[in-house]
């Protein structure tokens, strides 16, 4: 996990500007479903039923109301596979608990420490260059969390086996890499260090910062946006079916419908070049890739979301992650200029040019991360 700010801010602190892919995705919704008298800035108001349920509000047209900003920043450190010694609890006890805290509270203290350059290589902010470049303080560290993991099935909260496919792909892909350094070439980095995609699940999944999501409704339209690396997905509500499966996205395409008060997003025709994890990293997903996303209102401030994940050419089942996500309409989403402030990508480039002019020249080479 490589981050953006070798030569510039990292995302929140990047560029301080309205998020103008929401912008353009709000226009188009819009301009598709009619007049702006008809859609409602504000979510509606929330009730409970005579039994003290709670009543999810709707907006004006009828629909379950899921408006808003739904940061997943007090995830972050909640790992996606479950320490094996847990077994099936995906609860944390008392102790375990308290031993989250306590590694949380020593993390901050050392994001707080005063951060001295010359002494990078020593300090557990990291070294300069390394995948989270120090000073460590503008990584966002979430609260500590009783949920063990994020996978709640299989019940081991671990991923499946890969399949005998994915083994190979995977082989062929480390065969491919032989000789090859970590840069000879911008092909050698990944989609998130490039800026291209963290990929559909990498773009939601909680990491070190710019958590935001947004939620906005429109007839027949649900617009869902994540923070960093500006993604936008327009989702249609209307039926219709998936584009032809000769056409391949990095986001997929996305067709939602409602159960009850849950919004669930179906999304195929993916690449075969991103994986289901955080950033998008980890293995990579096959084409037959097939993400059911749920998005629950379980109360005013809480979205319960679950991911299941059906790749038959990759895992040898399916599996599932399940968190929630906490309204603040107060989060800043800002515009996450990736591509525009990535200086990363061109130091990441001339720095292996340099090592390979002083290993020309007889210098020892600096470590390789």
């Amino acid at each position: 996990m490589t981050t953006h700010s070798l030569g510039s801010m990292p995302g929140r602190k990047l560029v301080a500007m309205s998020t103008s892919a929401l912008a353009a995705a709000v226009a188009l919704v819009l301009s598709a479903c009619g007049p702006a008298a008809e859609q409602s800035g504000a979510p509606a108001a929330s009730s409970t039923a005579a039994d003290g349920s709670y009543v999810v509000p709707r907006t004006p047209w009828g629909d379950p109301d899921l408006q808003g900003k739904w940061p997943g920043t007090h995830m972050v450190g909640v790992p996606m596979q479950r320490d094996e010694k847990l077994g099936t609890r995906n609860v944390l006890n008392d102790e375990e608990f308290a031993d989250r805290e306590a590694r949380a509270a020593r993390q901050t203290e050392q994001d707080n420490a005063d951060f001295d350059l010359t002494a990078a290589t020593s300090t557990p902010g990291g070294d300069v260059g390394g995948p989270v470049s120090p000073p460590p303080h503008w990584l966002e560290r979430g609260d500590p969390q009783r949920q063990a993991s994020l996978i709640v099935d299989p019940p081991n909260g671990r991923q499946p086996p890969l399949t005998d496919k994915a083994q190979e792909r995977a082989a062929a892909l480390r065969k491919a890499r032989e000789g090859r350094g970590p840069a000879d070439s911008y092909t050698d980095r990944s989609n998130y260090d490039r800026c291209i995609t963290r990929g559909l699940a990498g773009s939601i999944l909680p990491v070190i910062y710019n958590n935001g999501n947004q939620i906005v409704q429109s007839p027949g339209f649900v617009t869902i946006v994540n923070e960093m690396i500006h993604e936008t997905r327009v989702v249609p509500l209307d039926g219709r079916p998936h584009v032809s499966s000769d056409i391949q996205m990095w986001l997929g395409d996305s067709r939602g419908h409602w159960e009850g008060d849950t919004l669930v997003v179906e999304t195929t025709n993916f690449t075969d070049r991103t994986g289901v994890g955080v950033n998008g990293g980890g293995t990579r997903n096959s084409t037959a890739l097939k993400l059911t996303e749920r998005f629950t209102r379980v109360n005013a401030d809480t979205l319960d979301y679950k991911m299941t994940v059906d790749d038959p050419d990759t895992w040898t089942g399916p599996w599932t992650m399940e968190y929630p996500l906490k309204r603040d309409d107060n989060y800043g989403m800002f515009e996450y200029a990736c591509h525009e402030g990535n200086l990363a990508m061109s130091h990441i480039l001339s720095g292996a040019r340099a090592d390979e002019r002083n290993a020309a020249a007889g210098a020892p080479k600096r470590p390789q991360r």
